[in-house]
């Protein structure tokens, strides 16, 4: 059945990818499915407004609630480019679908909405009133109804206010089926966080990306940057278990003090305890070699007790250090990895407050070590989560994406945060098995990606790319993003 999905007008190329998501973790898609999408007649693909085809009023309902972004779902009784249409359409809807929703038992709420105007409050009630052709026979109830109905109008409002251009007036009526629970984002936000740095990841990206990586109960997540544990915070809420890791000892030891901490962040929204989290280096992970994902074609129906196998990761979610607001580290310091000093070991009476040496850490050889990890760790279906960097001024044809044998790309949806750059989160799903052959062939495949596609990364100089100013930049109207040349639609730039 076709639904009219609602979404909020921001992150605009996150939207269709967190549906399509949430449509996998409610089992509506199968590996390798896309839903079925289409337009509204006359409106931009960036509207606001799309139809959706769904097996269940359930389904429809189970992703709404569950988004961030999906403003709600209805199921469309009718609609048109004047008030006329829209009452052909909904007096032509089957009255099989209407009647049970008008009976005299029920209580209900008409909603007038817009889309890039304001209807003044006489100008709703009149509306209302002109739905009178509708046989509504319950009570009305604004409070707590039974069957919520929205009046949803869009109209041309001018091309200049950085919204996608509307061709023709159209008009919405339909039942309210779900919507998504904004209220996580003023009760999850930054500014109310006990424990909190400089890279955290804001709440509304922190649960698209859990959504992104099917976080739920009785799966295990980890964040190998976990940093103050923003992301780790996201997945917990939605039942999920966690583990991080960051190489900074400090940070996941420590904080600020016994109730600053990363542990006192899952403390205040009374969210179960990470099970643990690890001093770790991406560059060299803890992780013993041989570990296997259970697989029922390795034990048969019967399911292996608890010390017959590790349990290793559904998900990988994580923000990569890129080198704009933090630099990436690994273990060893400049005179180790120079060969200057040799190895050592440190003392046990020194290892309590030893903090270990490291040095910079390049984005493409931070990515290559993530694709690795994530190939050993997940099990297979298993996605990794996590967001790549990319120059805006960069006057390559197209963008390109590190690759893995063990991976499909599935989604990438880019957040535009200034003229200059942006950032990507790409969502993988692990389609094959590891192997050393494997491993081999994405060695080849990283080292083909650094020479062909990102030396601008290699040294860590990213940040200088980001904010050096560039001589095409200080010529006045010489910069293809000067403000002159600003499109008036600003597209993902909301």
């Amino acid at each position: 059945m076709w639904y009219l999905c609602v979404f909020y007008h921001r992150l605009l190329d996150y939207r269709i990818a967190e549906v399509e998501s949430l449509a996998h973790l409610f089992g509506v898609l199968e590996d390798g499915s896309a839903l079925q999408w289409k337009l509204p007649l006359h409106h931009h693909p960036d509207s606001p407004f799309h139809f959706v085809n769904l097996p269940s009023e359930d389904a429809a309902r189970n992703i709404a609630n569950r988004s961030i972004l999906v403003k709600g779902m209805y199921e469309l009784w009718g609609e048109g480019s004047s008030y006329d249409e829209l009452e052909e359409a909904i007096r032509n809807y089957p009255d099989e679908n209407k009647l049970p929703y008008l009976v005299a038992e029920s209580t209900f709420k008409i909603t007038v909405d817009s889309f890039g105007k304001i209807i003044s409050f006489q100008e709703q009630n009149d509306r209302i009133r002109g739905l009178t052709y509708i046989p509504f026979k319950g009570r009305v109830n604004l409070k707590n109804p039974e069957h919520k109905f929205w009046l949803i109008e869009t109209d041309d409002y001018g091309s200049n206010n950085g919204l996608p251009p509307v061709v023709q007036k159209r008009i919405f009526f339909g039942r309210e089926v779900g919507t998504a629970d904004r209220k996580l984002l003023p009760t999850y936000q930054l500014k109310s966080r006990t424990y909190l740095g400089p890279t955290a990841m804001d709440a509304e990206m922190a649960f698209l990306m859990a959504n992104q990586a099917l976080a739920t109960s009785g799966k295990l997540v980890y964040d190998p940057f976990v940093g103050t544990g923003s992301i780790l915070v996201a997945a917990a809420h939605f039942g999920a278990m966690t583990m991080g890791a960051d190489i900074d000892i400090r940070v996941v030891r420590d904080g600020r003090g016994p109730d600053c901490n990363v542990w006192s962040n899952f403390k205040q929204y009374q969210l179960p305890m990470p099970i643990s989290l690890l001093r770790a280096d991406n560059n060299l992970p803890p992780w013993r070699p041989g570990l296997k994902e259970w697989r029922e074609e390795l034990f048969g129906e019967m399911r292996p007790e608890p010390d017959d196998f590790l349990r290793v990761f559904d998900a990988i979610i994580c923000d990569p250090p890129y080198g704009v607001r933090a630099g990436g580290r690994k273990s060893g310091g400049r005179k180790l990895l120079k060969g200057v000093v040799g190895p050592y070991t440190v003392p046990d009476d020194k290892r309590t407050d030893h903090i270990p040496s490291t040095a910079a850490y390049s984005l493409v050889e931070c990515v290559h070590d993530l694709l690795d990890l994530a190939a050993k760790m997940l099990v297979m279906g298993g996605r990794l989560v996590y967001f790549y960097p990319v120059l805006r001024e960069d006057d390559s044809t197209g963008t390109h994406f590190p690759e893995h044998p063990c991976f499909k790309l599935i989604a990438s949806c880019e957040q535009i945060l200034s003229f200059r750059y942006s950032r990507v989160l790409l969502t993988m799903v692990k389609i094959g098995p590891y192997t050393e052959e494997i491993a081999e062939t994405a060695r080849l495949k990283h080292l083909e990606f650094k020479e062909n596609h990102v030396k601008w990364m290699e040294e860590g100089n990213l940040h200088a790319a980001v904010f050096s100013q560039s001589g095409d930049d200080a010529a006045a109207g010489n910069s293809k993003f000067s403000k002159d040349s600003k499109p008036k639609y600003r597209g993902k730039y909301v």
